[in-house]
């Protein structure tokens, strides 16, 4: 069964009467018909994407109730997994406006939104952040739900080190085929060789 706190957290009356109107309901709304699971579980296709993930989108909501959408990169598995639903990553500088850490300090509802270009994949999640002040300003997400996305308008694209492990990959391929090819190129000149031997003592 799947767990309906996603669909708690993000479906409200106008979304529930679009889908039933779209045909949409009994995929989406009709979760909402028995009470909320509470918060998903990460699992390991979730931890996964975001081990493997050098950015995502970071949105939270500003006082005023607006949506407030930030970028955050960095190499593959800076967005740490602290264990449980527990995620980590250092906030570094920016411009100095800190309108993210300003409205998490009045409210800590977050989203992070991952994509995956190469495989077309998307994730949703949705948490609550918490601010850790230090030396390396970080900032700790209590995941509450999360979503995987539909892949139909992901343009695919590819970056250098996905380009460099797939070349990789298919040197590796060529050069284990080549191998394959040797050898049974060596065994057909043995068997050639022990045919002709076999004619020749054949012979008067």
């Amino acid at each position: 069964m799947i767990n309906n706190h996603y669909h708690h957290l993000a479906f409200g009356p106008d979304a529930i009467e679009r889908q039933r109107v779209n045909g949409s309901y009994v995929a989406y709304g009709a979760h909402l018909e028995r009470p909320d699971d509470g918060p998903d579980e990460l699992s390991a296709r979730e931890l996964r994407m975001i081990a493997d993930a050098t950015q995502f989108c970071l949105g939270t909501v500003t006082p005023t109730g607006w949506p407030y959408l930030q970028y955050r990169s960095g190499p593959a598995g800076f967005v740490r997994h602290l264990g449980g639903n527990a995620l980590r990553f250092v906030d570094l500088p920016g411009n100095n406006q800190f309108v993210t850490l300003g409205n998490l300090s009045t409210d800590d509802r977050l989203a992070m939104f991952f994509v995956d270009y190469p495989r077309k994949q998307r994730l949703k999640v949705l948490g609550r952040g918490l601010v850790h002040e230090g030396e390396r300003r970080e900032i700790e997400v209590a995941v509450e739900a999360f979503d995987w996305n539909c892949s139909r308008s992901i343009i695919t694209r590819y970056d250098q080190q996905y380009l460099s492990e797939l070349g990789k990959a298919y040197q590796e391929k060529a050069a284990a085929r080549e191998a394959e090819l040797t050898t049974e190129i060596e065994r057909l000149r043995a068997r050639v060789a022990e045919l002709e031997q076999r004619e020749n003592l054949s012979l008067p």
